[in-house]
């Protein structure tokens, strides 16, 4: 399991490949990846924490490409309905997935006091709920879980 939002990396790499990653996918299902689409992607790979709108967009305004609320919500609307990023509801903001290309069950490991947050899958079929599904006949299409915690930093931070 990768801890990309719990320890450190070379961020370059890893927007990079992000990036690359998704400009592929786009040219292949014939999408426009926009410059402001790329940005946006890039920020949230850069940050690994969540991100509301408004905080891409304060991105965006300081850089120059687009000061309205829509500008934001577009491109994020358009890297999560395309799997480059994911919503978390519970908190009203977004990440960049760390497993875009791959079809998966995302679980979010956010923690309270850094907003830093870990994408991690979880396999529905073979837990409890995928058992307790089987026997009612229940086919289960999609889950997603978000757990609120701490962190190994800000665990040995408590620690000190």
């Amino acid at each position: 399991m990768s801890a990309f939002g719990f320890t450190s990396h070379d961020h370059a790499a890893c927007i990079s490949a992000g990036v690359a990653q998704a400009a592929t996918a786009c040219q292949a299902a014939g999408l426009q990846f926009t410059p402001v689409r790329r940005r946006v992607l890039e920020i949230l790979l850069a940050e690994h924490r969540a991100m509301g709108a408004y905080d891409v967009l304060e991105h965006l305004r300081r850089e120059g490409l687009g000061s309205q609320p829509p500008v934001a919500y577009r491109a994020l609307d358009f890297l999560v309905k395309n799997g480059f990023a994911h919503k978390i509801e519970r908190l009203n903001a977004f990440i960049a997935c760390t497993r875009s290309g791959k079809d998966h069950a995302p679980v979010f490991l956010i923690c309270s006091s850094c907003a830093s947050v870990m994408e991690t899958t979880w396999e529905p079929g073979e837990s409890q709920l995928g058992v307790a599904a089987d026997a009612v006949g229940f086919s289960v299409n999609a889950v997603v879980v978000e757990a609120m915690g701490t962190c190994p930093a800000c665990r040995a931070d408590i620690g000190r």
